[in-house]
């Protein structure tokens, strides 16, 4: 990311049936969604849209959306951003894969993960306005 003078980041996401992020909108960067396998439910602002293998979205900075995986084996995506705010929150929340294959279900996040994640997407120029879509 830091090498290119746009900051141009382009990162990969393996992601379990059924997860979804809380509704959020980027402050900074407008955001690329690329599906690469499986499907996905999207809301963009109060509309939702299915995509499949293929399909690209544009979620432009200071928009709500999130996304659910809906086909059962998971799913596969690029998310693609310019400025470098979105890939550093994913380096501070992740954490490096212990194997290939995806980790068991953990449960619903604790109260205290809420807070600190909604602080670690502040500092990112992330805000989390909303639940995950159900």
């Amino acid at each position: 990311m830091s090498e290119g003078q746009d900051g141009l980041s382009i990162l990969e996401h393996l992601i379990p049936h059924g997860f979804s992020p809380p509704l959020h909108f980027h402050r900074m960067e407008d955001e690329v969604f690329h599906v690469l396998e499986g499907e996905f439910r999207v809301r963009v602002r109060d509309q939702e849209h299915r995509l499949g293998a293929g399909d690209v979205m544009l979620t432009p900075k200071g928009v709500e959306h999130t996304y659910c995986v809906e086909s059962a084996t998971g799913g596969r995506c690029l998310s693609i951003t310019v400025g470098g705010d979105f890939e550093r929150f994913v380096r501070e929340v992740g954490r490096p894969a212990e194997r290939p294959e995806l980790p068991a279900p953990a449960g619903p996040p604790s109260a205290d993960a809420i807070q600190a994640l909604k602080a670690a997407a502040a500092k990112f120029g992330i805000e989390l306005v909303g639940p995950p879509l159900q």
